[in-house]
């Protein structure tokens, strides 16, 4: 009876459908790669694999004419008939004879401007026709790594092991997905996935998906990490030069010139290779384009190539883009990737309109089960055939897959990778029960180990117990740390426990207590490592400390889209502390400052009085016109950076030891990032508050702002600190607003200056004010250079500061090291 239920299930799919497959080859049999195949005036569509074998899939049964198309070579067209029975046809391309005698040409005019030009001042009516549409959408995404090296920076590369061969190259990553999308111009994209596919994980989700692909030449700027330039933007011959290569007719009798594109300046971000434009309407036929990493802000990347093919149906008089490929080759420290994207677009419709409620803040959504499809749905409805090397990827990581679930296996891996050794004390080391999910971590005795001047040397360790839930992306950790200062010669601990309930809305409760060292300013405005050197080498002392023994509970959630509340209530003993050492590496008769931020010369007064006091905080931040995309393993949410996201918060004192401590305060934030197309962004940071009865609260609860007197740098960027202004100087019980505004030209400018050009660097210019009553505004104004490093490390940053209060202040350089974020 099962075997008669499969039979039919079977005979039904098959009827449902019909496919034509075969292979696309040269006149010397050599396989076409990604050749465009389609039905002659529809939006049924495919493209062949690598190793040129295609499968079209079409529904109702009849006579259709199937084009092969491929630039370079003519399109080749074929007759069908068939009736829900599989056709095979091979097609053999030949190449395509480019005509230079259809455009007139001489030394002094360049036939090629013309056509940009009708281009260009086309781009209007053809982007018109196809600024609403639904399709069906197919995506593949390979990485490969070839010759991995088996260890990095003394690191012992072991995790790809079973994904690669005896050469250490192979397939790392294969996945694949099917939707629906609904666009809308400029920016409106709903995505359904239907199906979704990762190579060895049964339980995978591709991130693969229409909208961040969705590049348009008919826009001045394609988003590749950075505004890159079209071919046929309004002020494209600004940046390109071009040169025409001739012209060819096409299968329906229009001819298509072939544009060479030439990059002007191949530092900045445009793209070199070719454009093919429609004769008449000036539409583009397709685009073969290459940039390098470098070009996009991304050294990692040695090269991408995009190539898109469009399609012409009579009836409607459309050219759409059907297929959609991305080629790359990247590497850093060794690791060699190289990779592929195929994208196709079929069964088009253009409606004249779009129902109002299609597009929300969720632009993706997967339909249930759609990552446990069968093989059987994935063989009727992929348009590309698998390569022999995909397919047999799928198999052999599917039976890794089953290995590596195994109780047995799992057990075998952590009994190699749980043993102990020697040097773990110091180091640290992790114990690991995979097949129950659970793991316990010990920090060595020298993680985070560092230096200042109220404990001397300080070490620190700690331990923690993590169960995940895999599925759910949840997880619950206990976790314990213990510090101890050797000139200070006192040991305190602190435990805390965390538990995030779901992924959908991310509620996270977190427990606290302890006895602690912290710095006045919560922000931490300058980590343990730069204070450390800072110093021993230079016996500076900005770091500020008291002690806090405390109780706390943090509860965060999101309550609606784009509405975060977070809730934090903290009961603290507070201590102030003072010098214990004056240790340092320098022979110097100067001596460190007190531990008192407000007189650094005083040795005797304490900052403060000890006292015990109740802290509650409420924080809302609203993310306006936040998207997100829903999987069955949560929410995901993504930035839409053409809204602000604004904090509000409020905090409150109360059961202080003394009632002059217990306060109020206001405050909010607004932050924004401002898109300049490709001459930049700019990141604006602005933030106030205002205390209530805050007159004779204590120190630590002042507003503290983040200063920088070490002229070090380790942020990606300077919107939340002033570079010149002394750490605790401003501080203030009152009212206060902050203004950090930064722009990051991309490049626009530096790429444009002969010789610094080389460098590859990008101009910053920032402005920074700081107000608080009876005070003159302090300023600040900044110009750098980021993006500066040795080869593809592009680590550094270099800025110069000017201040201003009431009055020129000093100047500082900055040395920007943001690889301290990696070390902290």
């Amino acid at each position: 009876m099962k075997k008669a239920i499969l039979i039919l299930i079977l005979f039904f799919s098959i009827s449902s459908f019909a496919q034509v497959k075969g292979t696309v080859t040269d006149s010397k049999g050599k396989p076409i790669a990604f050749a465009n195949i389609y039905v002659k005036d529809t939006y049924i569509s495919t493209t062949s694999n690598e190793q040129g074998k295609y499968e079209l899939n079409i529904k109702i049964p009849g006579t259709y004419v199937i084009l092969y198309k491929y630039l370079g070579y003519k399109t080749e067209k074929r007759v069908v008939e068939f009736d829900k029975i599989a056709l095979s046809a091979d097609v053999t391309l030949q190449e395509e004879e480019i005509q230079l005698q259809d455009v007139a040409i001489s030394n002094k005019v360049n036939p090629a401007i013309a056509i940009i030009k009708n281009a260009i001042a086309s781009k209007k009516e053809n982007t018109k026709k196809t600024d609403k549409y639904n399709a069906d959408f197919y995506s593949r995404g390979i990485f490969r790594v070839k010759n991995l090296p088996k260890t990095i920076l003394g690191q012992k590369i072991d995790f790809f092991d079973e994904m690669i061969d005896s050469t250490r190259s192979g397939i790392l990553y294969l996945s694949e997905t099917v939707s629906k999308i609904t666009f809308q111009k400029p920016d409106k994209m709903k995505e359904t996935i239907i199906a979704s596919k990762v190579s060895g994980n049964d339980n995978g989700f591709s991130f693969n998906n229409a909208a961040d692909v969705n590049y348009d030449f008919y826009e001045n700027y394609l988003d590749f990490n950075t505004k890159v330039v079209s071919p046929i933007a309004d002020n494209a011959f600004n940046y390109y030069k071009y040169k025409f290569d001739g012209s060819f007719v096409d299968e329906n009798n229009k001819i298509i010139d072939k544009i060479k594109v030439i990059a002007k300046r191949d530092s900045e971000p445009v793209m070199e290779g070719y454009i093919y434009i429609v004769d008449d309407t000036w539409a583009i036929y397709a685009v073969d384009l290459s940039i390098k990493g470098s070009q996009m802000g991304n050294p990692a990347i040695n090269k991408l190539v995009i190539q898109q093919s469009f399609s012409y149906n009579n009836t409607n008089k459309i050219w759409a883009k059907n297929t959609q490929t991305f080629d790359f080759e990247a590497g850093i420290f060794g690791i060699n990737i190289s990779g592929r994207f195929t994208y196709v677009y079929s069964n088009f419709d253009f409606p004249e309109k779009i129902e109002k409620k299609t597009f929300t803040n969720e632009v993706l959504k997967f339909e249930a089960n759609a990552n446990k499809k069968e093989d059987s749905f994935w063989n009727t409805t992929r348009p590309v055939p698998l390569t022999l090397e995909e397919s047999t990827d799928y198999l052999k990581k599917d039976v890794l897959q089953t290995k590596k679930k195994s109780k047995t296996y799992l057990d075998s891996i952590d009994s190699k990778r749980n043993k102990l050794r020697f040097f773990d004390v110091i180091s640290g080391y992790n114990y690991s029960n995979s097949y129950k999910k659970w793991n316990i971590n010990y920090d060595g005795l020298l993680s985070n180990s560092s230096f200042n001047t109220v404990q001397g040397y300080k070490f620190h360790s700690g331990i923690s117990y993590t169960k995940r839930e895999e599925e759910k992306r949840t997880f619950s950790r206990i976790s314990s740390n213990i510090e101890y200062g050797l000139a200070e010669k006192k040991l305190r601990a602190t435990g805390s426990y965390v538990h995030k309930f779901n992924s959908v809305n991310n509620a996270t409760l977190s427990i606290n207590a302890g006895s602690s060292v912290a710095q006045f300013n919560s922000n931490n405005p300058i980590s343990n490592t730069i204070n450390t050197f800072s110093s021993l080498l230079f016996k500076n002392n900005f770091m500020k400390l008291y002690e806090k023994n405390f109780v706390s509970a943090n509860f965060g959630r999101e309550l609606v889209n784009g509405l975060n509340m977070n809730f934090n209530l903290d009961y603290s003993e507070r201590k102030p502390l003072w010098n214990t050492t004056d240790q340092s590496f320098i022979k110097s008769e100067n001596v460190y400052t007190s531990n008192n931020p407000l007189l650094p010369n005083d040795f005797i007064t304490p900052a403060f009085e000890k006292h015990n006091l109740m802290k509650a905080n409420v924080v809302a931040v609203i993310k306006f016109g936040q998207h997100y995309w829903t999987r069955p393993d949560g929410k995901f949410n993504i930035g839409n950076d053409s809204y602000p996201t604004v904090s509000l918060g409020y905090e409150k004192t109360f059961s202080a030891t003394d009632k002059k401590y217990e306060y109020s305060l206001l405050k909010f934030r607004i932050q924004q990032l401002v898109a300049l197309g490709n001459k930049g962004n700019t990141k604006i940071n602005l933030s106030g508050g205002q205390f209530f009865n805050g007159e004779n609260i204590a120190f630590v609860d002042y507003k503290h702002f983040n200063g920088n007197q070490t002229h070090i740098g380790s942020a990606d960027s300077y919107t939340n600190q002033f570079n010149n202004l002394p750490y605790y100087s401003a501080s203030t019980n009152t009212k206060y607003f902050e203004t950090h505004i930064e722009h990051n030209d991309q490049g626009f400018i530096m790429n444009k200056i002969p010789l610094l050009n080389k460098l590859q660097s990008q101009l910053v210019l920032g402005f920074h004010n700081l107000a608080i009553p009876n005070r003159v505004p302090y300023q600040e104004y900044t110009i750098g250079l980021d993006n500066l490093g040795f080869g593809k490390a592009k680590l550094f940053r270099l800025d110069y500061v000017r201040s201003y209060q009431n009055g020129y202040q000093g100047d500082a350089i900055i040395f920007g090291l943001k690889f301290l974020n990696v070390l902290e």
